[in-house]
């Protein structure tokens, strides 16, 4: 039995605005056609068609030239001056057009000083029409403009600027044609706005007659008859313009010529340094290091100031943030797009309008035959010709890659590049960047949350969390001895917790107890605790497996296998479990008694003392206390 739709009214409610709309317009097309009193030999209404089609164009032209541009000022500013010029801008919709010919003829009236310096011309006249049809006709393309601008995510200008394209270039060439369709339509509004005008025209400019004036006259002198003609000839060129606005917007797909290509010449390793302060909103962001590698990643959870620190490395977050160098050239006052840099942002940057081959030669110095060597390396041989919409996630971050490298940049600058890709594509694409780390020698900055993604791409790691870096140095160094509880956590320790140190180099987890570094504690006092899950092993009283039976006792709780590897998960009494990872293992019951074995000098511990007593150097408030175990790096330099 198949179920009832339930009815909505929606379709009712649409269509009784519809039938209002659409029906004056049928009724008194019938009338007239049974009426011969609507010729385009009356005398004056051809004339009076002429006179408002071509001041209806002048005032469209005047609004877009000057229209846009404001327009995207006030779709980028902010403040309170920008809301006051908004209001402003918006004021004639809300007035009535009478009003609005009030207001004007007291600035350009023929006794005003304006009206006198052009010979008071500026009234009764074509100039007249032309300014009231402006005024009341411009806010519908300054709003319409202003939301297709206010469309484009600020990332994308961004990402311009670090392609080379100073201000006035990403207006032109980006956030224009991005935002065309809009403009567009508010372009055909403010036509038809200005070619109906009547309240403020006739008091400007009775004379010469634009057809809404020439169609009133006609009615005050001898009623509806003798409007007829003029009001088709409206309807007409009204159903013309609409018509001619609605028609698709045929984009042009110009066909790549692809030079022979030319591989990048060896570049020179560019260790970053950065010392930035930077605020977005209410977060603040105070970051430090200098690296001594030309592979950095700065690694930390979501919101903790990783993209803000990048982007001040970049040069997007203004000139005052800090001293930032690029190995011994210091650029915090150089602009962003003087910089050489390559920045992949977060998420789909790309334009638009663009091919793959126009995105790759799009950088302002980008050089052709290079971007034809990123196009074949990077696998994009074939797509040349696509637009963004037509390529999947993995391509367009391949895009992204290859547009950064087709300048030949100092600096490459990757945020989350691969954080929105399916797995397997995210790994095609890192193993890709790293053998181009490898073999072009890319100096390379990463933003990850991922710390395998670092482990690949990086030399130096800068762990960040709540606008502070919590840890930085080797790579190596920093995943081995985590300074805190939070660093053991971004950096990949799955097992973590608290425990208590019962005896010195003893410390109990749930109901066992564990030898550890236990160096400054006293015996009772609470510690933090982890682990890798790779330095913990399993052993079972049946057939052990590793020929051992040190170690503390526990109950298997989950174990599934992961194709090499077996994830299994332990209870240790007292609320703790353990996971291992166990290579090429065998998967085992749910319940098993079993026993485990941490590696000599894998568990490490950190004083679980309030934050008020832990000071910056021992990790910092929320880092989880003083370090007893592992290395822990020196002060940034």
């Amino acid at each position: 039995m198949t179920r009832r739709r339930r009815a909505t009214p929606l379709p009712w409610l649409g269509a009784i605005l519809a039938l209002y709309l659409t029906v004056p317009v049928a009724v008194f097309l019938v009338r007239t056609a049974g009426d011969g009193r609507h010729s385009l030999s009356t005398p004056g209404v051809v004339g009076a068609l002429t006179v408002s089609v071509i001041t209806a164009t002048i005032s469209a032209a005047v609004v877009a030239v000057l229209g846009v541009p404001l327009a995207y000022l006030l779709a980028r500013a902010r403040g309170r001056l920008a809301a006051a010029v908004g209001v402003a801008v918006q004021l004639p919709l809300a007035l009535p057009p009478l009003m609005s010919g009030i207001l004007l003829v007291q600035l350009v009236g023929p006794y005003t000083p304006l009206g006198e310096l052009f010979g008071r011309r500026l009234t009764d006249s074509m100039a007249g029409i032309v300014l009231a049809q402006t005024f009341v006709a411009a806010p519908f393309l300054v709003i319409a403009a202003r939301s297709a601008f206010a469309a484009i995510e600020p990332a994308v200008l961004d990402h311009a600027a670090t392609l080379g394209h100073r201000a006035a270039a990403r207006f032109w060439r980006v956030a224009l044609p991005l935002a065309a369709p809009g403009i567009g339509a508010g372009l055909l509004l403010t036509w038809l706005r200005a070619f109906g005008e009547y309240g403020a025209t006739v008091i400007l400019a009775y004379h010469p007659y634009t057809l809404p004036v020439y169609t009133y006259v006609q009615f005050s002198g001898t009623g509806i008859p003798a409007t007829r003609a003029a009001t088709v000839l409206g309807l007409a060129v009204a159903a013309a313009a609409t018509a001619l606005g609605l028609l698709p917007r045929v984009r042009r797909r110009p066909r790549a010529t692809l030079p022979s290509p030319r591989p990048p010449a060896a570049a020179a390793p560019t260790p970053v340094a950065f010392d930035v302060d930077v605020t977005a909103g209410t977060f603040r962001v105070r970051a430090a290091h200098r690296s001594a590698s030309h592979r950095l990643a700065i690694l930390g959870p979501s919101g903790s100031g990783k993209t803000l620190t990048l982007r001040a490395v970049a040069g997007l977050a203004g000139p005052g943030v800090g001293p930032v160098s690029y190995g011994t050239r210091r650029v915090d006052q150089v602009a962003c797009e003087d910089r050489r840099i390559g920045y992949v942002p977060q998420g789909d940057a790309l334009f638009g309008h663009l091919t793959v081959w126009h995105q790759l030669r799009f950088g302002a110095d980008a050089d052709d035959r290079l971007a034809a060597h990123w196009l074949a390396r990077l696998h994009l041989t074939g797509l040349e010709d696509r637009f963004p919409a037509e390529l999947s996630g993995g391509q367009r971050q391949r895009v992204a890659l290859a547009q950064a490298l087709a300048r030949a940049p100092e600096l490459l600058l990757l945020d989350e590049p691969f954080s929105a890709l399916d797995a397997p594509v995210r790994s095609d694409l890192r193993a890709e960047l790293r053998r181009l780390q490898r073999d072009a020698g890319l100096s390379t900055v990463l933003v990850t949350h991922d710390a395998t993604e670092a482990a690949h791409l990086a030399d130096e790691v800068v762990v960040i969390a709540g606008g502070r870096v919590l840890q930085a140095g080797r790579l190596a160094d920093v995943f081995a001895a985590p300074s805190s509880m939070e660093v053991a956590g971004l950096v990949g320790y799955r097992n973590r917790g608290t425990g208590r140190v019962v005896a010195p180099g003893r410390v109990a987890i749930g109901t066992v107890v564990l030898d550890a570094e236990t160096a400054g504690v006293v015996p009772g006092e609470p510690v933090h605790w982890a682990v890798r899950s790779e330095h913990v092993t399993l052993t079972v009283p049946e057939g052990d497996r590793r020929g051992s039976g040190s170690g503390v006792e526990g109950v298997v709780v989950d174990a599934f296998g992961l194709g090499t590897t077996v994830s299994t998960v332990v209870d240790l009494g007292g609320g703790a479990e353990i996971e291992l990872i166990d290579p090429g293992g065998d998967v085992v019951a749910p319940g098993t008694q079993c026993r485990i074995v941490v590696a000599p000098g894998a568990l490490h511990l950190w004083a679980a003392g309030s934050p008020a007593d832990a000071s910056p150097g021992d990790g910092g408030p929320g880092d989880g206390g003083r370090a007893l175990s592992g290395s822990v790096p020196g002060p940034l330099q």
